[in-house]
């Protein structure tokens, strides 16, 4: 793809990753949101569209039955946006898409999963300042108004249900980015965003790569070559799971993965390593 970024080495990846543009203000400041995958031919489906071709005609029964079983008070709001982050946030399949706007955040998805360290992964990159243009303009006033380059669920409390969102404007495909609100140090430490499309069967990576779309994304490659030396940096920058997930279970994930057989090592021996290779 042509808005694929490709680097050489770990230096030249560290330079796309952070290579924004000085702002008015005179600060080095991103306008994009990140999302790291660890196959580079992975597409940007949900978590609902990988239920299966029947996504569409589950969707509210999980939604409507998720919230009724909810217990007193941990459903905060009857908002659309803050009961769909509250879902995706623990684990019910929905038509959202974390982001992250931490680019090394979404590098540790991208190599959180060690069995695909042999296959080049990607880092999507969304610029959510341009994404403003695709919005209706009801939707595109809200965050004019606000000053804003992406949602709150305060922002669109006025859209109760999932049918009132999709008719904002009928038969028009966009994607709308809002931040999900501080639920738990998990979605704070991740510095998580959701990007939401009007429908359950929109398909984002199609959306995004069309050519009038394309000032919208960019996707920078990182090889099977430099993944193992990433992944270490990370560690070491404290960007792990450790961080991602606090708590115990976040560090029994950490720990299993960091005492996990490295590129050299065999069945639990030391493999020598030739010191020219």
């Amino acid at each position: 793809m042509d808005i694929d970024l490709v680097p050489a080495n770990y230096r030249e990846f560290q330079d796309m990753l952070y290579d924004f543009a000085l702002t008015r203000h005179g600060r080095y400041r991103s306008n994009f949101v990140f999302r790291g995958v660890g196959n580079k031919h992975w597409g940007l489906e949900t978590s609902l569209q990988r239920m299966g071709d029947h996504a569409a005609a589950i969707e509210r029964p999980l939604l409507r039955n998720f919230l009724k079983y909810a217990g007193p008070g941990e459903v905060a709001s009857d908002a659309l946006l803050y009961q769909l982050a509250l879902a995706q946030h623990h684990g019910l399949p929905t038509r959202v898409l974390d982001w992250t706007t931490s680019p090394r955040v979404a590098a540790h998805f991208a190599l959180s999963n060690e069995n695909h360290f042999d296959v080049d992964g990607a880092i999507w990159c969304v610029d959510v300042a341009n994404a403003r243009r695709v919005l209706p303009s009801t939707l595109a006033n809200i965050l004019t108004g606000e000053d804003a380059f992406v949602f709150s669920v305060e922002m669109l409390d006025q859209d109760k249900s999932l049918s009132a969102f999709d008719n904002i404007e009928p038969s028009s495909e966009f994607v709308l980015f809002f931040e999900p609100p501080s639920l738990d140090g998990r979605i704070v430490n991740q510095g998580a965003v959701l990007s939401l499309m009007p429908g359950p069967d929109f398909d984002l990576k199609t959306y995004i790569l069309r050519s009038q779309n394309r000032d919208l994304v960019k996707r920078i490659i990182i090889p099977a070559g430099i993944k193992w030396e990433l992944r270490d940096k990370l560690d070491q920058d404290n960007v792990s799971e450790r961080m991602l997930f606090p708590g115990l279970d976040g560090t029994a994930r950490f720990l299993t993965r960091y005492y996990s057989a490295g590129p050299n090592r065999g069945a639990g021996k030391v493999v020598p390593v030739d010191p020219m290779t």
